[in-house]
Formats: C-alpha cells, sequence, structure tokens
C-alpha cells in the first residue's frame, strides 16, 4: 500500500489563493500533479461539492476538506500550510493548516483507517503544534506517518474508567453516534472530542461511529444502561430504534467538534430531565422523533420539520421519476407516442399490449397500425411499459419516504400505500404530498403508545403500519381522496389552458425558481412541480400538452446557470478566481446535462453577485419557452433527451438567450463594485504556484 502522503504534496508558507475555494483548487493540482488523480478538476469539484455540505474549517487554525472522488486513484493526502490565513468557516477565524483528503470512490478499508486516524490525530494540540513547527515538507511527511502508521480500525470509544474512589457507580454514562455524508473525517473527529470531554468532566462515552471503514455498533447492554445519547450526525442515524426511549440531543458533527463540552452538558441535563426529548418509538418504531431533534435539543419550528419531510420525499422520489421518464421517451422515440394511448379491446396502453403480444422470437411483419413496426416498434414498447411502471412509482415513493421522514421505517408501508391510493383516486401529487403526512403522523402517533412489554414486537411489524394504513388510506378515500382530486384536475385545466401572458408569466416564475438555489428545496419544488405534471400526462395522453410545456421549461431554465457562468469566464476571465475560471471549464457540461448544481461553487463564492443574474438568466429563457409552447416527454437527461423535445430549435435558442442575458448580467455584477485587491491578472494561476515550493509547483495545464 503506498504512503499516504509524500514531500510533493506538501507546501509550506504557501500562497493558494484569498478564498477556500482557491486554496482547494490548488491542493487537487498538487494531488494530480502527482500522479495520484486523473483530474484535478473532477476532485476539485467533488471536494467543493462537500464543502457546500458544511464548512470544514476547525478551530486552532485547521481546516480539512475532504471527499471520495472517482478522480482520485490513490488515496492521498495534500498538506498546506498557509501564508496569509484562509477562512474555511471555523468560529475562530481563517485557517493556517490544511489537509485536503482525497479518497478513492471505491476505496478501501485500509486507506480509509489511516485517513480516518489523521482526522482523529487533528483534535491533538502537540500534533497540531508540531505541524507549524516543522521546517520541511519530509518533516511533514514524517509526523503524518507517525500518526498514521499504528493505525487500528475505529473502535467503539470509552472513556477511561474513573478511579474507585470516585465512585464509578455513580458516574454517567452516555452513548453517541456520530457520522458525517463522506464518513471520512468530521465523524471521528466529532467522536474523539465528545470522549475527550467526557474523560475531563468524568462521564463514561461510549461511541458508534457510522464511518466510511466501518461501524461497530453499540453493545446493547450498553445502550440500555446509558443515562442519555447524543446524536453527532450530518445525515440519518443507522438503526436508530435501538435508542428508543433515551434522552437525546442532536446536532450537527461540527457542533460536537467545536463545542463538545456543551453538548456533553446538555445531554447530562437531558438525563435528569423527565421531560427532555427522547428517541421515539419505544414499541420498536424506528425513532423518527430523532430526526426532528434540533441542535441543543431544543424543538424546531414546524415550518422548518414539514420543509424537511417534503424535501426527503421528493429526494427519494426523483430516481424514480428520472428512471421511469426517459424510458419512456425512449419508447416514443422507438415505437411513437401512440403508445400510451388505450387500446379499446384490452384497456391497456397500446404499448402494453404490444409487448405481451410479440417477442424477440416472434416479430410479425408488421406492427399494430398504430405504432412503428419491426424490432425498433416492439423494443420501445419495452422500454415504455418498464419505464411507466417505474414512473407510476412517482406518487407512492413520494408518500412513503415523507412518512419515512416522519417516522422511520415503520412510516415506509402506509406512506407508500396511501401514495398508491392517491394515485387511484385521482389525487395525484397533492394526495401524495398530504397522505405522506398523514401517514408519517399516524405512524408516530401509534408508535408512542404505550403496550404491554409482550405486544411491543408486533408493533412495528403488524399493529402500526396496519394501523396507520387503515387510519391514512381511508381518510384518503373517503374524505381527502374526491376534493384532491378536483384540486388536481382544475389545477391541470389551468396549466393546459395556458397561453400569452400567463404563460409568459408562469415560465419567469419557474425559471426563477429553477435558479434561485440550484439543487436546492425552491428548485426540487419547481422540478416537481413539472415532473408530476409530467407524470399524469403520461398516464393519460390528451390533446392538451400543458405538463410536456412545463417539463420543457423547467429543464430550459434549470440548463441555463452553469452554462452562463461558464461563458462569462470565458469572456471576463479576470473576473474571476483561477479556481472559479477551472470550474468554468466543466460548469458548461454539467448545464448540458441539467445539472444546475454546477454554479453552486460561484454562487457560494459571491452568492451577492451570481445568483440575482442567472436568475434572470433562467427566467428569461423560462419565458421564451413557456410562449413558444415547447414540449419535452422527459424529465431529465438536458441535451441528451433532444429527441423528446417537439421544437428542438426554439429549445436551443432559448436556452442560447438565456444564457446570454445570464452571462451578460454576471459580468456588469462582477464589474460594479469591485476593489482593487479583487482584480486578478490573467496569469493568476502562474503567480499563484510561484509561491508554492519548487517540488510542487507543477500544476497539470488544462
Amino acid at each position: 500500500m503506498t504512503a499516504l502522503i509524500t514531500p510533493d504534496l506538501v507546501a509550506l508558507g504557501a500562497d493558494l489563493g484569498a478564498d477556500k475555494s482557491a486554496v482547494i483548487r490548488g491542493l487537487a493540482e498538487m494531488v494530480a500533479t502527482a500522479g495520484r488523480a486523473t483530474s484535478a478538476d473532477g476532485l476539485y469539484a467533488d471536494a467543493m461539492a462537500r464543502e457546500a455540505q458544511a464548512a470544514t474549517g476547525l478551530p486552532g487554525g485547521l481546516a480539512i476538506p475532504h471527499c471520495r472522488s472517482a478522480a482520485v486513484t490513490e488515496a492521498s493526502l495534500g498538506f498546506a500550510r498557509l501564508d496569509p490565513k484562509v477562512d474555511f468557516g471555523a468560529p475562530d477565524g481563517p485557517a493556517e493548516l490544511v489537509f485536503l483528503i482525497a479518497a478513492p470512490a471505491e476505496g478501501d478499508a485500509d486507506h480509509l483507517t489511516l485517513l480516518t486516524a489523521l482526522a482523529r490525530a487533528l483534535v491533538r494540540p502537540d500534533f497540531v503544534a508540531s505541524l507549524r513547527s516543522a521546517t520541511s515538507p519530509e518533516e511533514i511527511v514524517a509526523l503524518v506517518q507517525d500518526v498514521v502508521a499504528p493505525a487500528a480500525p475505529a473502535p467503539t470509544a470509552t472513556a477511561p474508567a474513573a478511579p474507585a474512589a470516585e465512585a464509578p457507580a455513580a458516574r454517567k454514562s452516555i452513548v453517541v453516534v456520530s457520522a458525517c455524508p463522506t464518513g471520512i473525517a468530521h465523524t471521528y473527529m466529532a467522536a474523539d472530542k465528545l470522549v475527550a470531554a467526557g474523560k475531563a468532566a468524568g462521564v463514561d462515552i461510549h461511541v458508534e461511529t457510522q464511518g466510511s471503514s466501518g461501524s461497530t455498533p453499540l453493545d446493547p447492554t450498553v445502550i440500555r444502561k446509558a443515562d442519555a445519547a447524543i446524536f453527532a450526525v450530518d445525515v440519518g442515524v443507522k438503526d436508530q430504534e435501538r435508542f428508543a426511549g433515551l434522552p437525546v440531543i442532536q446536532s450537527g458533527t461540527k457542533r460536537a467538534i467545536n463545542e463538545p463540552d456543551v453538548m456533553l452538558r446538555e445531554a447530562l441535563a437531558a438525563a435528569d430531565d423527565p421531560n427532555a426529548r427522547r428517541v421515539a418509538g419505544g414499541a420498536g418504531a424506528g425513532g423518527g422523533g430523532v430526526g426532528a431533534a434540533a441542535t441543543g435539543g431544543r424543538k424546531p419550528s414546524t415550518g422548518a420539520e414539514i420543509r424537511r419531510w417534503l424535501l426527503t420525499g421528493v429526494s427519494y422520489m426523483i430516481p424514480f421519476v428520472a428512471a421511469g421518464g426517459l424510458l419512456i421517451a425512449l419508447g416514443f422515440l422507438l415505437a411513437g407516442y401512440r403508445i400510451a394511448q388505450a387500446d379499446p379491446d384490452t384497456g391497456q396502453s397500446w404499448g402494453l399490449t404490444w409487448a405481451l403480444k410479440n417477442s424477440l422470437f416472434d416479430l410479425p411483419t408488421s406492427s399494430l397500425d398504430h405504432l412503428n413496426g419491426g424490432l425498433a416498434g416492439y423494443l420501445g414498447a419495452v422500454l415504455y411499459v418498464v419505464g411507466s411502471l417505474a414512473f407510476g412509482f412517482l406518487v407512492p415513493a413520494l408518500a412513503g419516504y415523507i412518512a419515512y421522514a416522519i417516522a422511520d421505517r415503520p412510516g415506509i408501508a402506509p406512506g407508500f400505500t396511501v401514495g398508491l391510493v392517491a394515485s387511484t383516486v385521482g389525487a395525484g401529487f397533492l394526495g401524495g404530498l398530504i397522505g405522506g403526512i398523514i401517514a408519517g403522523l399516524t405512524a408516530l402517533w401509534l408508535s408512542r403508545l404505550k403496550v404491554p412489554a409482550f405486544t411491543r414486537g408486533l408493533m412495528p411489524v403488524v399493529v402500526i403500519p396496519l394501523g396507520a394504513t387503515v387510519i391514512a388510506g381511508g381518510l384518503m378515500v373517503i374524505v381527502l381522496g374526491r376534493p384532491l382530486a378536483a384540486a388536481v384536475t382544475g389545477l391541470t385545466n389551468w396549466l393546459n389552458g395556458l397561453s400569452g401572458a400567463s404563460a409568459v408569466l408562469l415560465g419567469i416564475l419557474l425559471g426563477l425558481m429553477m435558479a434561485f438555489d440550484m439543487g436546492g428545496p425552491v428548485n426540487k419544488a419547481a422540478y416537481a412541480f413539472a415532473s408530476a405534471g409530467l407524470a399524469s400526462w403520461i398516464s393519460n395522453p390528451t390533446a392538451n400538452t400543458g405538463p410536456l410545456v412545463i417539463m420543457a421549461t423547467v429543464m430550459a431554465a434549470g440548463m441555463v446557470p452553469p452554462i452562463a457562468l461558464s461563458v462569462a469566464t470565458f469572456v471576463r476571465p479576470q473576473l474571476f478566481t483561477p479556481a472559479e475560471r477551472g470550474q468554468g471549464k466543466a460548469a458548461w457540461l454539467l448545464g448540458l446535462a441539467f445539472i444546475t448544481e454546477g454554479a453552486i461553487p460561484f454562487a457560494a463564492a459571491d452568492p451577492l453577485r451570481v445568483i440575482p443574474p442567472i436568475m434572470l438568466g433562467s427566467a428569461t429563457t423560462g419565458a421564451i419557452v413557456a410562449a413558444s409552447g415547447v414540449q419535452l416527454s422527459a424529465p431529465h437527461g438536458g441535451i441528451v433527451v433532444f429527441f423528446a423535445i417537439n421544437g428542438f430549435l426554439m429549445f436551443v435558442l432559448a436556452i442560447a438567450v438565456g444564457t446570454v442575458v445570464g452571462a451578460v448580467a454576471v459580468i456588469i455584477a462582477k464589474s460594479i463594485g469591485r476593489t482593487q485587491a479583487e482584480d486578478v491578472p490573467e496569469d493568476a494561476v502562474d503567480l499563484v504556484h510561484a509561491h508554492v515550493p519548487a517540488q510542487v509547483a507543477q500544476p497539470a495545464r488544462a
């Protein structure tokens, strides 16, 4: 196994740029130049995507940007001791010591364990002091190798027991679960900080790290004897029903790293408070209440909770939409649009009739009169059938995972069922939203009922799913179904009737939503609205093509922000940092693929001068597409699904116009109010690397 760090991955006294984006770009280029990554751009993009989830600055002048990346060929550490320091979002100021932790997308356990050992060493003051006083790259390498060489797999950490004189029986016991999205650094640093705080306070801390290098579950006996739980997590807790009934404090890993003593005091107070928030699901439910626990244990606002529920449902729904929708679009391409219409003889779609009637081994010389014939027609029918079945999960998946966000696993079955009921009675997307919330809240309520011990095992597998399904499904059929179906029908008719100025206004609104947060909740709301309408049209194709126009509007508007920013970096490169110019080389491709998130690095670095201009560009595109009636029958794919676009030339023209508007607006905004210090010369990349020691100043050229 090769070394994680070598002298050519170390820069001392380096000036890699004025912001964290530039620093990460410089470190990524060091890794690529050393032959440990196939692309500096790919590693940089993945590291910045992780940075967008949560800042990686730590107290004490440290930062540990990190990621898994398909561009990384060998697990690597890039280190820079910065001069001047750069802000990485730490609460106490900018960072001087920066490690870029680069792990392969499919990193092996040994390398991940070594990376974990480094992350844990960074909480030790003596190690950090040694990094500051080192005089050569070789000394840095030796220091890092010393801490990772004896690394053992991340254990279940327990603070040392107190001396006998301290009455061990009186010691409090706290169980901790730590987990971050990447599972490499913050997971283990949070755990170690809490263990150290427990040691200082005389409290037993038992930790389960749910990270990339594996997880050793806590002993059930330890959990039963614990006084409280701390969940230091940025993602969901695996199998959280094990902690049902324990007082709980939940926060992100950053708070556990920055304020371990405070979180420990809160947990101890919760242990003595009979009214403290507890892990829900005493009857074996999944502990949905834990997901609602706020930082410091305070109850979050109702609006924040509802937003979390809905975003969870939409996030899990999108893969069904993308896979099913693209298959349907391919089916239309091969077999024709008539494939979705009903066969009067069977009541099924022509596509299903065609797929079941024939096979690859028995294709007729001519197809059904309504469809394209031969092998292409048959394959189109098969793709349509598979895609429509996958697309049919849109509303059930939405409802099921909304319920899951509320009540955890006991909410899934009633949520999926009420979503299917909503689809059956015509309540559609609105029915899925409301039904999912009802199913989840019902399951959560049932999980909190006090029941005899002998019935607890039946609660999560029988009682909760049955009860929540009956209640939520019954309400949907008896009370909510017809009004919601009427609302959906009215909304559909209104959309289908849009024309002229009203269509333009809708296009502008959808364009603004798609660019506002670039993949965030507002963007997802617009996308979910469009994909739900497309699903309704596909299940019952009519002459009214309003949903197809809305889908085209949303996709075109969502493609504009990355492309516009890419164009701006080419037209006026001096307005952007070297890191942004590098990002601009890839952003246009992300935009063409309908990945609006490609604009996030630019917006994160300068939101006030980036977000309003790209919203203007997207709104322009949305207005043109909606006004011209361009239609799209695929929910994702960008320019790749050109075959599913009716009015392709106008679609491209609208994107081009919006791109020009957005790029010009960005350039104007970037030019106004700029200070001399922000000016970046054309050869800034060379100037940056001139400050890096000779052994690392050989970045790959684009």
